[in-house]
């Protein structure tokens, strides 16, 4: 994913607001907390959409891969928009499309991320199939 994204590329801007603790010793955001925002954005999309508890499913969604590209320095209060979109939906995985933005009328990019998730099942944590009610859901981001 290249910095020269924006707002209107990604199907839907969740809104998340940044906490007094996510500011480092530097003043601006620590760079782990970017992969928070990202894991936010995502799983409270998908409860949302589905109106299911994801965490209740036979089969869940674990991280396997995630990446992030720092733009700009966010600081506390900042209140930001994560953008997502899927690049790829497969049988038993999403790619997630990510980036962070400042939620301000000029929508400043702040960071570009990647988001992996694999289905497995819950108790055995074997790969498995999208619960259907994610993959519903997810069709609605494909770019």
């Amino acid at each position: 994913m290249t910095a020269n994204k924006q707002a209107a590329d990604f199907p839907v801007l969740w809104p998340v607001a940044t906490r007094w603790s996510d500011n480092d010793h530097y003043g601006h955001v620590n760079n782990v907390t970017y992969y928070s925002y990202f894991d936010t954005a995502v799983n409270a999309w998908l409860i949302e959409t589905t109106g299911t508890d994801i965490r209740e499913l036979p089969a869940i969604g674990i991280v396997a891969e995630t990446s992030c590209q720092y733009v700009s320095q966010l600081s506390f209060p900042e209140k930001l928009l994560v953008g997502l979109s899927i690049e790829r939906l497969g049988n038993r995985s999403i790619v997630y499309s990510l980036a962070i933005f400042r939620d301000t009328a000029d929508q400043e990019l702040a960071a570009t991320g990647r988001f992996v998730h694999v289905y497995v099942d819950r108790e055995t944590r074997q790969p498995v199939a999208i619960p259907e009610q994610i993959r519903t859901a997810a069709t609605t981001l494909v770019t």
